[in-house]
């Protein structure tokens, strides 16, 4: 039962559905998206395909929010416009997207976002266990 919740993918769904942990899950997330389009990008494909590539490795929630910004995109929006109309985008991402669009480096742009928010949820995580493992310690199971 346990293998099959987990292999079938519907705990990152109850995961995000937590106070306080969904939207750390839902950053992680993002961060993973920024990281591996900003590569992609650098490496020099073009954002459609980069789009295309990352779809297959994100949840299916944010899958659609991709899909929905890459229509944006090839109507002749902006990938930052794209973004945050679609809820991919947060507010410090947006604005690094916003300077890549201007400078030209939106693959680095993107990247730097995605170490920013891996650093905060580094972070996150290391604060979260100090409080959580003195209490799974005192619980006998």
């Amino acid at each position: 039962m346990l293998r099959r919740f987990v292999g079938s993918g519907r705990w990152i769904v109850f995961l995000t559905r937590l106070p306080g942990i969904g939207e750390r899950v839902r950053i992680i997330e993002l961060s993973r998206l920024y990281l591996t389009t900003g590569m992609l990008l650098e490496g020099g494909i073009p954002i459609l395909a980069a789009l295309d590539i990352v779809s297959n490795a994100v949840s299916p929630s944010t899958r659609a929010g991709l899909l929905a910004a890459r229509r944006i995109i090839s109507d002749g929006g902006t990938l930052s416009q794209a973004f945050d109309s679609s809820g991919l985008a947060t507010p410090i991402a947006l604005r690094m997207l916003r300077v890549g669009e201007r400078s030209g480096q939106m693959g680095a742009m993107l990247t730097r976002s995605a170490l920013f928010y891996e650093g905060e949820s580094a972070r996150w995580i290391e604060r979260f266990t100090k409080v959580f493992e003195p209490v799974l310690m005192t619980a006998r199971w």
